[in-house]
């Protein structure tokens, strides 16, 4: 996308990768994304928030290309989607230094090579005068690598949070014109890299009351004009307090486990609980992070593998383990046929999670009816726990 004005000083010059579908070798992008960078000119200096991806180098040149001077590369964040263009620009403007918190000059010398003299370090509070306009530079470590910091534009009134309140999403429109839409992939968003940070964000969500914002400009997706519509989202997302929602990943290889958690949702439904469901075998697993966000239980449904857990759901136990999320309680369903030590694998697997475990429910072989009563018994367990904080169960 070629440059386009945002107000009178403040362009965006960033790029759109509308075919990237894998973020980090890991995370899967199924709208693509955006590296956003912005520029701003003040009477007296020009200034670059954040760069791109190395991969959008050319694109990002290409709209400073009437740009005769830059004097400052403000680098939020150092993950290289946001600072790997940053070599790149220093080449065309020797002159411009690169402004960062004390802790991101180390990470970028490591990950950029960088030389020294090129940096400014910026404390907490700290501001940098443009001559007219005024930014202010509040440190927000943890959102989500221990460097992060945010800018603010006070004259304009306008937030710089790079990953904060990102969204992995490619589109034309320059800011938000489709709530929906947006909600979702900022929700994937949080959900895939901001969940583990929950409560640092509650901290800094708490500090951002005292800044006036009239629009935020994050690193990845469209600009937002009415701010509280994701400063809300975030409010409830990194709540302490779950929903009356029940998450069940699982996989089956020879329809007894399947069969099990088929009736476990339907006992968990006639209940009053919400439930997700999750066929392992060929899902979506940014779903099942967005699914976790809101959920208060999680119920892990596996046959044995060679005693254990199946691998697919081992990798679900481990990364909602990452992931943090606010869940209270936890489960397992599934068979087995000679053997197993389905349990205490899954619970190992778990350790962060501060969860009840409730009783799980194995059988050997195909389920029988006194099988399918346990199912019941713990979809009561679950409907009641639930009431008894106050969720909303009907």
């Amino acid at each position: 996308m070629k440059p386009r004005t945002i107000k009178n000083n403040i362009s965006s010059v960033g790029a759109v990768d509308w075919d990237r579908r894998l973020f980090d070798s890991l995370i899967p992008l199924p709208d693509g994304t955006s590296y956003n960078s912005y520029l701003v000119r003040g009477s007296e200096k020009t200034v670059l928030l954040d760069t791109v991806d190395p991969t959008k180098t050319n694109v990002l040149l290409e709209n400073l290309q009437n740009v005769v001077a830059l004097d400052y590369v403000i680098a939020h964040h150092g993950e290289q989607d946001h600072s790997g263009a940053i070599p790149a620009v220093l080449e065309k403007y020797p002159k411009a230094r690169v402004v960062c918190s004390p802790k991101a000059k180390g990470l970028l010398a490591d990950l950029l090579g960088v030389h020294e003299e090129k940096f400014i370090t910026v404390g907490d509070g700290e501001t940098l005068s443009l001559g007219n306009l005024t930014l202010e530079f509040a440190h927000m470590p943890w959102v989500h690598w221990p460097e992060t910091m945010v800018t603010y534009l006070r004259e304009e009134r306008c937030l710089f949070p790079c990953d904060f309140f990102g969204s992995h999403l490619a589109q034309s429109d320059l800011y938000v014109t489709d709530e929906g839409r947006v909600y979702e992939a900022a929700k994937r968003y949080f959900a895939e890299i901001m969940m583990p940070f929950r409560t640092n964000i509650q901290k800094h969500l708490e500090r951002l009351k005292n800044y006036k914002i009239d629009m935020i400009l994050p690193s990845h997706g469209p600009v937002y004009q009415k701010p509280s519509f994701i400063l809300d989202a975030y409010r409830e997302w990194v709540s302490d307090t779950p929903k009356n929602v029940v998450v069940i990943p699982y996989i089956s290889m020879h329809g007894s486990t399947e069969k099990m958690v088929s009736h476990l949702v339907s006992a968990l439904a006639e209940r009053g609980a919400m439930v997700d469901q999750f066929n392992l075998a060929d899902t979506d697993i940014g779903k099942l992070a967005i699914t976790l966000v809101d959920a208060a239980t999680i119920v892990l449904g596996t046959p044995a593998v060679h005693i254990g857990p199946h691998p697919k759901i081992a990798y679900a136990a481990f990364l909602a383990n990452a992931l943090r999320p606010k869940l209270k309680f936890a489960s397992i369903v599934g068979s087995y046929g000679w053997g197993h030590k389905i349990v205490e694998q899954l619970a190992g697997l778990i350790p962060n999670l501060k969860v009840e475990i409730l009783p799980p429910v194995i059988c050997k072989g195909y389920p029988r009816q006194a099988d399918f009563a346990s199912l019941d018994n713990l979809a009561e367990t679950i409907a009641r726990k639930h009431k008894e904080l106050g969720l909303n169960c009907v």
